[in-house]
């Protein structure tokens, strides 16, 4: 028996209760269990140690005479180092939580495996909606021989090292798990003559097509279930089911985020100037946008319900237009001179009205470098007269 507190293997606290005691021991046995540390004898000392440890922690005669006499107290077959009366007690619910199967009986037909299906749509169809074929591979109980792996007339024999189980129960010290029959690999029978459809496999493999319908809205990660669309189950278990993953593909004018588009508008320095209405393109078609005078690049301008419907809700998100300033390129001699002229035009005594933004930033340069900025001689200040 290990001497090491065993409220210290499990790092729980003297007053944890039944639950918490299960938890940390359901944690540690997932940690060192064998099976999933081949060889490690370390792990399997930790395994031992811990299982000791809610052997009697669980029990509350035990742990209570733990609690008043410590590891003394449960020699002399009151505890031991066993699982006392040779049975399991809570450790078949355990492992038949953590590893499925438990510690024995013949295990029920397992349903079908799921299936995942990632399909790539255009953001029109994801925002609209639609309905798309897809091909996949399937996985069917062949009826040959109806799941049975053998040929029609032949006999099928239950396996006589796992009596049909399909597990087998190993020994390790004093711990027994069960694992897989190595003779007959889980299916709990021997085949002396393999279906000549299906090999013996018990299934047959195709391909078949499904229509699914994309809801509207749906987004990139979106899952849409097609139940029982799955593998085949073992005889008399259920199909699994298909999960169809939605990637939205990028599209060349819009960006989106949730229920919000957005859109990047180029318009021309006159247009910004001057104001003006543009159309603009959304997924339901064309928009008319009002572009007030003096409009800046990098202003926002919101298309209230020109977004996307919600695929959860009756909402309709908006649409963001982000306004770019395009600046003319491969002016002629003539357009250049033009453009000189409206420069100079602008360099009156009314100069800073026209361009309010870059006069307030050289300002703001101006008073850095000759050292008149407010906030740095109120910092040198604060320096020169620290508070008493």
């Amino acid at each position: 028996m290990s001497k090491t507190c065993y409220y210290e293997i499990l790092s729980v606290t003297k007053t944890a209760s039944e639950g918490e005691i299960k938890k940390a021991y359901r944690k540690m046995a997932m940690k060192y269990h064998p099976d999933r540390n081949p060889g490690d004898a370390e792990a399997e000392n930790k395994f031992k140690e811990a299982a000791e440890a809610y052997e009697v922690l669980s029990d509350a005669q035990k742990r209570a005479t733990y609690d008043q006499f410590g590891h003394a107290g449960l020699e002399g077959g009151q505890g031991g180092g066993g699982f006392g009366g040779g049975g399991f007690g809570d450790f078949g619910d355990i492992f038949s939580e953590m590893f499925g199967g438990g510690f024995g009986g013949q295990r029920g037909p397992q349903p079908g495996q799921d299936l995942q299906y990632e399909l790539e749509v255009s953001l029109e169809d994801a925002v609209a909606g639609t309905t798309v074929d897809i091909r996949i591979p399937t996985k069917d109980i062949c009826d040959a021989c109806d799941g049975t792996g053998a040929e029609p007339g032949s006999e099928v024999e239950t396996c006589p090292t796992c009596h049909g189980a399909g597990q087998v129960r190993m020994q390790q010290g004093f711990f027994a798990v069960n694992r897989t029959c190595p003779s007959c690999h889980g299916s709990g029978k021997l085949i002396k003559t393999p279906c000549k459809k299906c090999r013996g496999e018990g299934y047959t493999h195709d391909n078949k097509t499904l229509s699914v319908k994309i809801p509207a809205g749906v987004d990139n990660g979106d899952r849409i279930r097609l139940q029982g669309e799955g593998e085949a189950g073992e005889p008399g278990a259920p199909r699994g089911d298909l999960y169809v993953r939605i990637r939205v593909k990028q599209h060349k004018i819009f960006e989106r985020d949730g229920n919000t588009l957005y859109c990047e508008l180029p318009i021309s320095f006159s247009t910004a100037a001057l104001g003006g209405s543009i159309d603009v393109p959304t997924l339901g078609g064309k928009a008319s946008l009002k572009i007030p005078a003096g409009t800046q690049s990098g202003q926002r301008f919101k298309l209230s319900g020109k977004g996307v419907k919600s695929v959860r809700s009756s909402s309709i998100g908006d649409m963001i237009v982000l306004v770019n300033i395009e600046t003319p390129v491969k002016l002629t001699a003539r357009q250049k001179e033009l453009l000189q002229e409206f420069d100079e035009s602008l360099q009156g005594k009314h100069h800073k009205q026209h361009s309010p933004q870059a006069h307030s930033f050289f300002d703001s340069v101006k008073s850095f470098f000759t050292g008149d900025d407010d906030d740095k001689n109120a910092s040198r200040k604060d320096k020169d007269e620290p508070w008493n």
